[in-house]
């Protein structure tokens, strides 16, 4: 199952609301984050798709982690070579995201959650000018 999320805007009917193309990888990646006593937790992963603003992954054991919690992506360091790979994410460090989406785990499926990248917000008014503009 293809596991979808997008991005907030007004709803316009025909209209794709993604502010960035989404591109399929498949890069294992570690999320690092705090849990609500201050514990430092992480987690390997495998990223399923990105955008611009956001990526998708899968994690095989389960992860307590609600929503809007802030956690840190890093792609595994031969990953980030790869030209897919959006400028903010092959910078090679730690990308400071929040858990938008939470997908339980359930048969035939692993538990999946959809991040937001915390980018600058004048790089996402530029791309959505540039989106609307192709469309």
């Amino acid at each position: 199952m293809k596991h979808i999320w997008t991005d907030t805007l007004p709803n316009r009917p025909g209209q794709d609301k993604r502010l960035a193309a989404r591109r399929v990888v498949e890069v294992p990646a570690r999320l690092t984050w705090k849990d609500q006593r201050g514990t430092a937790r992480f987690a390997s992963v495998m990223v399923r798709d990105v955008s611009e603003f956001g990526v998708y992954v899968e994690s095989r054991s389960p992860l307590s982690l609600p929503l809007f919690r802030l956690v840190q992506v890093q792609l595994e360091r031969a990953a980030i070579r790869d030209e897919c790979l959006p400028a903010s994410l092959q910078q090679g460090g730690r990308v400071l995201s929040a858990v938008y989406r939470v997908s339980p785990p359930s048969p035939g499926s692993q538990q999946g959650l959809a991040l937001r990248l915390m980018v600058d917000p004048r790089r996402a008014a530029q791309a959505a000018v540039a989106n609307r503009a192709t469309a």
